[in-house]
This record gives C-alpha cells, sequence and structure tokens, in this order.
C-alpha cells in the first residue's frame, strides 16, 4: 500500500442526532445546502479533495497544511455569517479538526495515524471551532493571519502520547488599548551573529553561536522561531529589523556578535522589537571559552524571561544540557557544520573528517555522529561515492542512543533504513525527525528522496516543496520538483519550479565555481522553460568542471536525450552506466528523460553491461 505525507481535515455537525431527531427532512436538507453552496466551494480554492462523506462528517485532504487550515477557517467563518441570519432551530455548527502526517492510501481513501488524530482533534473543538495538532501549528509558522490558542498536552483516544494541540481564532484579540494581537505564541528571528575576530575563517564559531541558540529557542514550545536557513538569508545584509521583521513575520529580532580570541570569547547580544526597534535587553558575555554552552544558556533563559514564555519541565533539563564537555570537539563540530551546508562533495568530505575529530576528543558526542551520519547520506545522494549502508544505519543508531531528540540523526536512519528497503520502519523515522524539529531541511530533503525512489510522486513533491520553504537559498530540491510535477500533470506547477529553481541554481554557481550540480540540474530546469541554447552553455559547464563523475555523465546524458542528440547521450551512458550498481540501473530503466533512447540498440546493449 502507498503512504505519503498529507493535511488532513475532519469536521462533523454538532449535534447531529439531536438534529435529526427534531427535523430529519430539514437537517438533511441544511446539511446539502451546507455542503453545496459553503463546503464544496472552500475546498476547491484550497486544492483540497474530499476523501468521503461520514453521515455528519467529511474528511479532506490537502497537499499543504497551509491550505487546510486556511480552508477550516473560511468554512467557519462562511457558516457563523450564514447562522446569523437564520433562525437557531435551522442552524448548523461543525467542529474541525486540522493534523499533517502520514497516511496510507488504498484507492481513493486514506487511513492511518495521521487521519485517526485528525478525527480525535476534531471531537475536542468548540462548536463553530477548529483544533490543530502542534506539528500542524509549526507548518503554518506565520503565514496565516489567525490567533494561535495553546490548549497544551491532550490525552486523546486510541492515541498512544499526549498531544500538545491548539485552537485557531480567526479574530483578533483585544487587550486594554484596544490593539490587535495577531499571534499567541511570541515569535523571533535570531540572525547570524557577526563575527568580529578580524579573521573570516572564524565564521564557522559565530554561524555556530547562531544555530545552536536556534535550536535550543526552537526546543520552547512556547515560541514561534524562524528556520535556521531563512535567518541566514539575512547574514551581511545591513537592514532596519523592521524590515526583516516584516519579511519574516515576526514580532522579535535577536541579533549579536561574537569575538573568539585563544582561550577567550566576547558574545554581545541584544533582543530587539520589530514593531518600533527598541531594545528589550541587551548583554555582553566576556568568558573562558570553556564556558560558551554556559553563555547560550543564559542567553536562551533571558530571552524566555523577557518574552515572558514558561518553559514545560522537559524544555528546562534539555536546554541546560551541554551537547559535549571537551570545547575542542565542539569547534571541530562547528567546522564540520560549516562544511556540510555548503553542500557540495568536497565539503561534504571535509565535514565528515570534522566530524570524526569531534568524535575521536568526545567519543559520548551524539551531534557528531549525526553529522557524520548526514554527510555519509549527502555523499550518497549527491556523488558517485559508494557509501555502506551499515555505516549510516550505525552512526546514526549511535546518535540516538546518545541522544534520542537528534532530529537529524533520525532523518539519517530513515534514510538508510529506506535504501535496506526497510519502508515501514523509515517512515517512523522521517515522522519522528519531522516532529522533533519541524523546521529540519534534512528530514524532508531524505524523506522525499527516499518516497521519490519508491514512486510515491505525490508524497515526494509535497516533501520537496516544504524543504524549498525550509531553505530558501537551496536549488536542488526545485530543480527536482520540476520533473515530479511535470510527471503529475502539474504543468504550471512544474514552470514555476523550473524558473525558481534557475535563479537559485544561478546563484550557486557564482558561489562553487568547482560545483558541476547545480549546472547540470540548472541545464535541465532550462529545458523545462524552452531555452535550450543555455541549457547546452550550462550542460557544457558542467562537464567542464567533472568529466569523469558518474552523476555528472548520467545527468548530461538525460539532458542530451531530451535535445535529441542521442549518440552524445549514449556515449555518456556508455561511460557511466557500468560503474553504477543494480539499484541504479533499475532506476535508470523507468526515467522519462531516456524515453528517446527506449528503442535504439545501443541502450540496450549499455544496459546488459551493467548486470
Amino acid at each position: 500500500m502507498a503512504r505519503r505525507l498529507a493535511a488532513i481535515l475532519a469536521a462533523d455537525v454538532v449535534g447531529y442526532s439531536r438534529l435529526m431527531g427534531l427535523d430529519e427532512a430539514g437537517t438533511l436538507a441544511a446539511f446539502k445546502a451546507v455542503k453545496t453552496e459553503l463546503i464544496d466551494a472552500a475546498i476547491a480554492g484550497h486544492d483540497g479533495r474530499i476523501v468521503k462523506l461520514m453521515g455528519d462528517g467529511i474528511l479532506v485532504e490537502f497537499s499543504s497544511v497551509v491550505s487546510a487550515v486556511g480552508c477550516a477557517v473560511e468554512i467557519q467563518r462562511q457558516l457563523r455569517e450564514r447562522n446569523e441570519k437564520l433562525p437557531p432551530d435551522r442552524r448548523l455548527e461543525f467542529r474541525v479538526g486540522v493534523n499533517i502526517g502520514e497516511v496510507i492510501v488504498e484507492g481513493e481513501d486514506i487511513f492511518g495515524d495521521g487521519v485517526n488524530l485528525a478525527a480525535r482533534l476534531e471531537g475536542i473543538a468548540q462548536p463553530g471551532g477548529i483544533a490543530i495538532s502542534s506539528s500542524a501549528r509549526d507548518h503554518v509558522g506565520n503565514r496565516l493571519d489567525l490567533v494561535f490558542e495553546d490548549m497544551g498536552e491532550q490525552k486523546l483516544k486510541n492515541i498512544e502520547k499526549p498531544i500538545r494541540v491548539y485552537s485557531v481564532s480567526w479574530e483578533k484579540k483585544q487587550i486594554s488599548n484596544g490593539a490587535a494581537i495577531a499571534e499567541e505564541r511570541p515569535s523571533i528571528a535570531v540572525l547570524p551573529f557577526s563575527n568580529m575576530s578580524g579573521d573570516p575563517e572564524q565564521d564557522y564559531f559565530s554561524d555556530g553561536i547562531t544555530e545552536d541558540l536556534i535550536t535550543d529557542l526552537s526546543k520552547i514550545s512556547g515560541l514561534f522561531v524562524v528556520a535556521r536557513h531563512s535567518a541566514f538569508t539575512y547574514k551581511a545584509r545591513p537592514m532596519k529589523v523592521q524590515q526583516i521583521g516584516a519579511e519574516l513575520g515576526v514580532a522579535f529580532i535577536l541579533e549579536g556578535s561574537v569575538r573568539k580570541a585563544g582561550s577567550r570569547v566576547r558574545v554581545t547580544a541584544q533582543l530587539i522589537s520589530s514593531k518600533d526597534g527598541g531594545h528589550l535587553w541587551a548583554d555582553r558575555f566576556d568568558r573562558e571559552l570553556t564556558d560558551i554552552f554556559a553563555i547560550q544558556d543564559e542567553m536562551t533563559h533571558a530571552i524566555v524571561e523577557q518574552l515572558k514564555v514558561k518553559l514545560l519541565p522537559q524544555e528546562q533539563q534539555s536546554i541546560a544540557q551541554a551537547p559535549t564537555g571537551n570545547v575542542e570537539a565542539y569547534t571541530y563540530y562547528l567546522r564540520g557544520r560549516q562544511f556540510l551546508l555548503r553542500g557540495h562533495k568536497s565539503y561534504y568530505e571535509l565535514a565528515r573528517r570534522m566530524f570524526g575529530k569531534a568524535v575521536e576528543l568526545d567519543p559520548l558526542y551524539a551531534r557528531a555522529y549525526a553529522g557524520i551520519a548526514d554527510c555519509d547520506v549527502f555523499i550518497s545522494l549527491q556523488t558517485s561515492t559508494a557509501i555502506s549502508i551499515e555505516s549510516i544505519l550505525a552512526t546514526s543508531a549511535r546518535a540516538i542512543e546518545l541522544d534520542d531528540q537528534l532530529a537529524e540523526a533520525h532523518a539519517s536512519l530513515g534514510f538508510a533504513l529506506a535504501l535496506a528497503q526497510r519502508y515501514g520502519e523509515a517512515v517512523k523515522e522521517f515522522e519522528k525527525a519531522i516532529a522533533l524539529d519541524p523546521n529540519s531541511f534534512e528530514a524532508y530533503y531524505f524523506y522525499a528522496r527516499s518516497a521519490f525512489g519508491q514512486g510515491d510522486e505525490e508524497k515526494a513533491a509535497a516533501l520537496f516543496r516544504r524543504a524549498a520553504e525550509i531553505k530558501p537559498d537551496d536549488y536542488q530540491t526545485l530543480c527536482l520538483l520540476v520533473p515530479i510535477y511535470k510527471a503529475l500533470g502539474r504543468e504550471d506547477e512544474s514552470q514555476a519550479a523550473a524558473k525558481e529553481g534557475l535563479k537559485r541554481a544561478e546563484r550557486q554557481l557564482a558561489l562553487e565555481l568547482d560545483n558541476p550540480r547545480p549546472a547540470y540540474l540548472g541545464a535541465s530546469a532550462l529545458l523545462t522553460v524552452g531555452d535550450y541554447e543555455r541549457a547546452r552553455e550550462w550542460t557544457a559547464r558542467a562537464l567542464a568542471i567533472d568529466p569523469d563523475d558518474i552523476l555528472v555523465q548520467y545527468n548530461v546524458a538525460c539532458i542530451y536525450a531530451r535535445l535529441g542528440e542521442l549518440e552524445k547521450a549514449l556515449d555518456l551512458l556508455e561511460r557511466s552506466l557500468p560503474r553504477t550498481g543494480p539499484e541504479w540501473t533499475r532506476w535508470i530503466r523507468h526515467d522519462a528523460d531516456l524515453d528517446s533512447l527506449r528503442n535504439h540498440p545501443r541502450f540496450h546493449k549499455i544496459l546488459e553491461q551493467t548486470k
């Protein structure tokens, strides 16, 4: 049975049995009218799909949780307006629950925990209200002008663990001076701390401090924190905090600087209101380098105190826990993260060495093991280097053994399990990663690659789309979405992904002159928008950068096949395919980019050589 990630809306009529007892014909007519005149249009307008009607209820699937919540709000708002014009005995009220999660697909129907949780949420929603899971709330972020009220953790029937639930309102809350509050949780963006060491090579350290602060603040359920990749788009961009706050949709900005010199470190930080630029808090920490974790802990607690956020006991413990007691190991880890985020095979190898050195210095450093596993997954996905599945399984499992709250470790373990064709276990790990960190690029990217490898293009498209939102400078997710949308018959979305992917790939090409990946992925996108001349130029550039790489040869072969230059395509396939494994060869047999070669005798001879 197929599986996919989906946003699910469950709704039913309040007091339906009582209404039917009072007036069966009138209630049925009222329900039919509401569905026809209101609900159907709202669902269609938000690209939803009615899965089934259940007497007094309805189950709807969406590819985006933003669309699901937007649809729920539209339905409840219009119902309220409609009911004001009707006598009380003819009014219908709905409860609505929204969740995002894994669903099992069987024909037109969907099942699974994701659906069950949506139904349970609907059951605890207020009449005329909307209840959503914490994962759904985190996906929505600040994209909708809504109020989210924390209902705390709820024990729901037949759901194993308590679930944090939020109620949704589209009406502004009023405070004493009449000003409106649009967001229940304080929202904050942590901007990249400035490196004040006078050495650009020390950027890794200031960036690492920033990332750790984002990670620590993201663990707090009472805060909405902008993802790392979105915040880092503002690095070295002098802008007013009011403009940044407006663009990111947050009320507060944290900015600061780091100066590292020998065994000393100085960190300054200031919390600023993005509304008026006023400073709420500022401090300077001048300590020994060994106190760096204590500094981060103090900053986190200062922010929590200023924003009047209540920490849960488990959050207090999680924030206070230092990742390692070895500062040198931490320094190597930060260098590794900097290399890993550059997204190029030579940097993946450098990053892996840095993480390995961190493990040597501290064999109990969970994040370093997770870093090694991440590197191995990216190397296996984006280079022709063979990586042992057992190696990824071992390092990611070791990271989780030491700290089971590391989202990146669960994501890497999920991908290794998928490679081992243990798909049920893989999905659980991916879902765990997303639950731990809804802003984890790795979790969505690895999950999407796994879904695509299993042929679930709908699920892969939704996951890649979310990954592209989390990391707004990443070209790969959008370029990979282009053929997926095309295969799904969503031509407009394919064109849009190609155009945006090209912009991102072009920027990356200018930054990484020795990386062929943006060139060949961008060339494929250029073909989609019909720019054949530039596609040839980018293709030639990819081959010139790394002519012997299998991935370059194969991807360029696909481009030549689409251009109708069949002999060039076959020449490159002849060079690359004999060096690939059986899994790759099986996938190639179904690659739509190679359809023009299917009837060519040389193509079948090349495939025979790979057996």
